[in-house]
């Protein structure tokens, strides 16, 4: 019996929201086990047997009278389980019992200010002291007409059932997403749904995960060897960690140097994972290569495609030379995949494509072993440190697979990728000089596709802008802008210009996400 049919756990019915994932973050965040099941595949039968305590239905991009585009089984609802319906799955839950959903005169997207009409255990320590709470909405539907038998909890100006309860068959709908973060006292509606309506018990931890992601692993590739795609950042290290763990020296890691990495970065990666870790790792310079590929091109998905591409050709080459190796290894992570297609099955709108999902082509002949598809970036980190790597390591800024050539919207050459390296290397530097790289999610410096008029001494400059990207986030999914001290942005900014060769001008980005992504490309 697999160790997910042995705990009690939350099951998230996926109906394709983009949030569905951090929804299983935030139970997990509280210690206990989830499981995720598309709208497509729900088992009632299995649902009886296993030991589920509570079930989530998700947000999702259709509405409710799409019939032919999704499937609900309505014996779901008899199964005398705790149910909370998100946004879409408030509106499934109200109508397949009898209430109605219709078009919302006034759509409702960012903060709304809900206000409390009656108590709920669910909203226990949910509303301030004037029996209000800010929200996040993102919904063009909403519930018109509730079901028999269910009462409101709380309304917005706009939306008048925004949490409708049935506490006799403990069924409840919110209009909102309480899973993220811009829902400022989400979290506690989601534990009292946790612990006071399913009265769930803590019985998940970093251990188990590790634990689990070792058996998925071995289970997965048997007893045949992998090939680990290594890049020296967080990801990866973990990836190749929990691979040692798993299979030992049926391991072997492959770092790729595609010419798009930060100065120096390959010194290090070698220097970390063949001296210091011991890791079996294999050294390849396609620096000329990928970039002979890339020069003059300027379509950000192109770019992608073309690096995803290569950078797997380049794997097949070295597998060959491997005896028995299936499978290929790689540190994709939930972000990626919910910007680029749904992880479920389900409906989910593409962002952009990744990296690690997006350029791989259909006839691949490794297969992929992606352990930490369903995670976020701080629990890889917590991971890590479970896994006994270094803080160095496990504190590293994310970095993205296609590396600078996506942090230089336009063409690629070689004499602007040594100067956004020049740049970044700077930046970075700065930021742990002066104690702020930790207190910062993610920085980049980055090149834009526009030159500008400058004077240094007497004479007249036509060269780069170098903007500057810092983000402080919990998870990737949201993320705001780092609010510098003046005087550091002027420091900074007299540094690059003073000693790169290129650059005459130095912005700052202070766009949240959304709307933007974290990356320019």
């Amino acid at each position: 019996m697999s160790l997910s049919n042995n705990l009690n756990k939350i099951l998230i019915v996926d109906f394709g929201s983009q949030f569905t994932q951090l929804i299983a973050r935030r139970i997990r965040e509280f210690g206990v086990f989830s499981e995720i099941v598309s709208h497509k595949k729900i088992n009632v039968t299995k649902i009886i047997k296993e030991n589920i305590s509570g079930i989530i239905l998700s947000g999702g991009p259709l509405n409710v009278y799409q019939n032919d585009k999704f499937k609900f089984d309505k014996k779901i609802l008899k199964v005398g389980l705790p149910i909370l319906g998100i946004c879409f799955g408030h509106q499934i839950l109200s109508k397949e019992l009898g209430g109605r959903v219709k078009k919302s005169k006034h759509r409702e997207f960012g903060l709304a200010t809900i206000n409390k009409i009656s108590n709920s255990v669910l909203t226990k320590n949910f509303f301030n002291q004037k029996n209000i709470s800010n929200v996040w909405m993102s919904h063009a539907d909403q519930v018109s007409k509730m079901p028999k038998n269910f009462k409101v909890i709380a309304s917005t100006k706009n939306s008048k059932l925004t949490i409708i309860e049935n506490s006799k068959n403990n069924f409840y709908g919110v209009q909102f997403h309480p899973e993220v973060t811009h829902t400022k006292k989400g979290k506690i509606l989601l534990r009292n749904f946790l612990f006071l309506i399913c009265k769930v018990k803590k019985n998940w931890s970093s251990k188990d995960q590790k634990l689990k992601l070792i058996k998925d692993i071995r289970e997965q590739v048997g007893n045949n060897k992998v090939i680990c795609g290594l890049s020296g950042g967080v990801d990866s290290s973990v990836v190749a960690q929990l691979l040692s763990k798993a299979i030992g020296k049926k391991l072997i890691c492959i770092f790729v140097n595609n010419g798009l990495l930060r100065k120096n970065e390959e010194k290090q990666v070698v220097n970390t994972f063949k001296k210091k870790l011991k890791i079996n790792l294999i050294y390849v310079n396609a620096e000329k290569e990928f970039i002979n590929k890339l020069i003059k091109v300027s379509d950000p998905e192109k770019k992608r495609k073309i690096i995803g591409n290569l950078f797997i050709k380049i794997f097949e080459r070295y597998a060959k030379k491997i005896k028995n190796v299936k499978f290929l290894a790689q540190g994709t992570l939930y972000p990626d995949l919910i910007e680029s297609k749904s992880v479920t099955g389900s409906q989910t709108s593409k962002i952009k494509s990744h990296h690690n999902v997006g350029g791989l082509p259909k006839k691949m002949k490794l297969k992929l072993v992606e352990p930490l598809k369903f995670l976020f970036k701080d629990e890889v980190r917590k991971l890590g440190l479970e896994l006994n790597l270094s803080k160095d390591i496990i504190s590293r800024h994310p970095f993205p697979g296609p590396g600078l050539a996506i942090r230089m919207p336009g063409i690629i050459t070689y004499e602007k990728i040594k100067i956004l390296k020049e740049a970044d290397f700077y930046f970075i530097k700065a930021l742990k000089e002066y104690g702020l790289y930790h207190k910062i999610w993610q920085a980049y410096a980055a090149l834009l596709p526009v030159k500008t008029v400058g004077v240094m001494g007497d004479n007249r400059t036509y060269e780069h802008i170098c903007l500057l990207r810092a983000i402080t986030s919990e998870d990737g999914m949201t993320a705001d802008f780092f609010d510098f001290p003046r005087g550091f942005m002027q420091l900074i900014s007299n540094q690059i210009i003073n000693n790169i060769r290129g650059i005459n001008r130095v912005v700052y980005d202070v766009t949240s996400k959304p709307p933007s992504t974290i990356e320019l490309e």
